[in-house]
């Protein structure tokens, strides 16, 4: 499956700003399941943007824009080639044991650990273990994890807002893509399951079952042995197939936020965001 994604993120000051230092998260690089085609980057007011990759191996931009502007608008084309999802029945058999190998343990360890949004609380460890439990496999606990919170919590976009802990929203039963993924990261990691946070868009045609295509999505990614990172996105409770695109991964939202920046100015800002996902 080919698909295009065009996203405009666009910032309406109610005075002139200045100093204006930005890093973006739109460009994808090639993951496995899914070849980058093409992808533009468009920054109005024109200015240089500089392109790298960050710690986690993602496509990064940054821009600065030091004179006064009134309008910031940011906007992102991209195509990509996706496979179908294939997963092995000896990955989905895999245990924990199987993190006990060094060249495995050197991936995972990172996304065991704490970070800035999701916390290592005694409440989510016990939840882990209770839904957790009897079940062997790594893809069979993640399974579960995912389906749990899916059940559990209402898709409620007034509840929670980007600067939401994990321990927050578990507590609240309610939240966006991004709260479902932090409290499944948090689960994951509760019974030793090393996940990462994915950020990037879903594909919702033709028949609009999904919820989260209307702006930049999250998932959960879970390290399966023999199989690598495979997404589970507990907000439509299921595997990130081809329908998904891939833009970014870390720890947590704080890693990959597609828009992240700073000015010197009015507090008045009022921000509109357009994403479109079409097969192609």
């Amino acid at each position: 499956m080919k698909l295009a994604v065009f996203h405009r993120t666009t910032f309406i000051y109610a005075m002139p700003v200045t100093q204006s230092v930005n890093t973006l998260h739109l460009e994808p690089r090639t993951f496995p399941y899914q070849k980058t085609i093409s992808a533009l980057i468009r920054i109005i007011p024109a200015t240089r943007v500089r392109r790298f990759t960050d710690l986690f191996q993602n496509i990064t931009h940054h821009f600065e824009l030091p004179g006064e502007h009134s309008r910031l608008e940011i906007e992102s084309r991209i195509r990509v080639h996706n496979l179908p999802l294939d997963i092995s029945q000896l990955s989905r058999d895999a245990t924990l044991a199987a993190y006990s190998d060094s060249s495995v343990r050197e991936q995972v360890w990172p996304y065991l650990q704490e970070s800035r949004w999701v916390s290592r609380h005694p409440e989510v460890w016990r939840q882990a273990l209770d839904v957790t439990s009897g079940l062997v496999s790594i893809f069979d606990q993640a399974t579960a994890l995912m389906q749990w919170i899916y059940q559990e919590f209402t898709y409620d976009p007034g509840a929670t807002n980007v600067n939401t802990h994990l321990e927050e929203a578990f507590q609240m039963r309610r939240g966006v893509c991004q709260d479902f993924t932090h409290v499944m990261l948090g689960l994951c990691r509760a019974v030793g399951i090393s996940a990462r946070y994915a950020s990037g868009y879903l594909y919702n045609g033709p028949r609009d079952t999904l919820v989260g295509a209307q702006a930049s999505h999250a998932w959960a990614e879970v390290y399966l042995p023999a199989a690598g990172w495979i997404g589970f996105d507990p907000t439509n409770n299921t595997l990130a197939d081809e329908r998904y695109v891939k833009v970014s991964v870390g720890r947590d939202y704080e890693d990959v936020a597609p828009v992240r920046g700073s000015y010197h100015g009015t507090g008045q800002c009022r921000m509109e965001v357009l994403v479109e996902v079409e097969k192609i």
